[in-house]
């Protein structure tokens, strides 16, 4: 798994400054996950400029707020933690905010799009996460309309599915997720040097492999590889979730077709012989 998403990041980001951006959203100090109330993180990384903002509590209990922004270099961001007080309130005419001083620098090093670690000011690194709160890891989870870009030697190559109904896991897997025809599907790998990945596999409807994938994701987007017939070269994969379960658009909204279904079977077997043979390669 690690090797061959380490070549596509690679790729991705060869002749780049930035081999990822950082997920919008919230983010945790991932240790302090415990279901209770805390300081939490929400970050936006836009062409090369990152906002931080960030809730926490003064020493007496009180909460409060922070604000940083500045450029994002090589995966690193350094840059005042600035606090702020006098602003509107709730039912508020107009009032603007002041800068309140700042505790000082807050220090990101980001290992990928959804991972990374903080230094907040007086505090030891810790590692932060993005805070995945709608999708378990588990087959429910991939349902819905997705789409896979890949590119590379074979060219740019897409494929729109919806994955809507549950199968029973492979080997490695714990459940696998087809679209309406069986002709593609995904399961999460919970064993093997895959794990904690999705792999995936498109057939015909004579049951024959046609193209497999596999990637990591967090929440909406997907990054990984693809190949033609579970064989090299591997192409750098870029995935998006369009729909949730329910339907709902993530920005664009997409309707499956009705098609002629595959063999039974069929993706579950190409799946565990593409999880075997991707070990071994490992």
């Amino acid at each position: 798994m690690l090797k061959r998403l380490i070549a596509a990041v690679a790729l991705l980001g060869a002749g780049l400054a930035q081999a990822f951006m950082p997920q919008g959203g919230t983010w945790v100090v991932t240790s302090e996950v415990n279901g209770k109330p805390g300081r939490g993180l929400a970050l936006d990384a836009q062409n090369g400029i990152l906002v931080v903002q960030m809730y926490a509590y003064e020493s007496g209990g009180q909460p409060t707020f922070y604000l940083a922004s500045g450029a994002l270099q090589n995966d690193r961001f350094s840059a005042p933690l600035m606090r702020y007080s006098g602003g509107r309130y709730f039912g508020s005419g107009p009032r603007s905010g002041v800068e309140a001083g700042s505790p000082g620098n807050v220090s990101i090093r980001f290992t990928s799009g959804a991972t990374g670690f903080i230094t907040f000011p007086n505090e030891p690194e810790v590692a932060i996460s993005r805070f995945n709160f709608g999708y378990a890891f588990a087959p429910a989870s991939l349902r819905g309309v997705w789409t896979f870009t890949s590119f590379g030697s074979d060219g740019t190559l897409a494929d729109v599915v919806e994955l809507i109904q549950q199968g029973n896991p492979t080997a490695n897997g714990n459940g696998l997720v087809a679209n309406s025809n069986a002709t593609f599907g995904c399961e999460h790998q919970v064993r093997g040097s895959l794990a904690g990945g999705v792999l995936c596999v498109k057939i015909n409807t004579a049951g024959q492999l046609l193209r497999g994938y596999f990637f990591a994701y967090s929440v909406n987007e997907g990054e990984g590889v693809s190949n033609r017939e579970g064989k090299g070269p591997d192409q750098v994969l870029i995935v998006r979730r369009l729909t949730t379960s329910q339907g709902v658009g993530t920005g664009i909204v997409y309707k499956a077709e009705d098609q002629e279904s595959a063999p039974p079977g069929a993706l579950a077997s190409h799946i565990e012989r593409l999880a075997e043979g991707w070990e071994a390669d490992n």
